[in-house]
């Protein structure tokens, strides 16, 4: 009778049931679920980063050709740079055409010949400035190929004939579309979306020189 109630006791403990098989794999599911839906907003929140980074590098690029090509004003005290700075057709290959392909590799593998060569040619002032506005469009694209950049000025002076006078606030702004996140609507900086119908991110760099 004993070595019979060993027998039946080994029997009962053979094996697993198969709920606790479902209730494993269950749990399991669970966890890489979750898992992925970490990984997936990990690479939004991250390319949105990268696109401010990035932008952020672009507009501290062109501040510094604004320094580096001001001359001194002749109707005031300080540094202004040439009005063509503030046309907004040099920037984003604006006045350029393009039959295919991403906007640098259309425009900036190679550099078009509407655009003055002041790498090797000397230039006036206003083909620095389109020659400027032409390379920081591509390195605009280069980092973000919706990267659209803009400069403005909020003119202490109307008066003269200088689109950004002496001591005025240079606006330097990069914009970029972004998505909503799972439908839901979401703020959005009026600065960034001025003549926007979707929504837009973007960066400002605000120097005076």
């Amino acid at each position: 009778m004993k070595n019979k109630q060993a027998t039946n006791s080994k029997h009962a403990q053979y094996g697993l049931g198969m709920i606790e098989v479902l209730v494993t794999l269950f749990i399991l599911s669970v966890g890489l679920l979750g898992v992925a839906y970490l990984q997936f907003v990990g690479s939004f929140t991250n390319s949105e980063a990268l696109s401010r980074s990035q932008s952020v590098l672009v507009a501290q690029q062109l501040t510094e050709r604004l320094r580096a090509n001001a001359t001194f004003s002749a109707v005031g005290n300080g540094l202004i740079v040439d009005n063509t700075y503030f046309d907004e057709d040099i920037y984003n290959f604006d006045t350029l055409s393009c039959t295919s392909g991403l906007p640098h590799e259309c425009y900036c593998l190679e550099r078009p010949s509407a655009i003055p060569n002041c790498n090797d040619n000397t230039c006036s002032e206003a083909e620095v400035a389109e020659f400027d506005g032409y390379e920081v469009s591509c390195s605009a694209v280069a980092a973000n190929p919706d990267l659209e950049i803009s400069l403005s000025c909020e003119d202490n002076d109307n008066g003269d004939a200088v689109a950004c006078s002496v001591g005025s606030k240079h606006i330097v702004k990069l914009t970029w579309p972004v998505e909503n996140w799972q439908n839901i609507e979401r703020t959005v900086n009026s600065d960034c979306n001025a003549n926007k119908s979707t929504p837009h991110d973007c960066v400002l760099i605000e120097v005076t020189l």
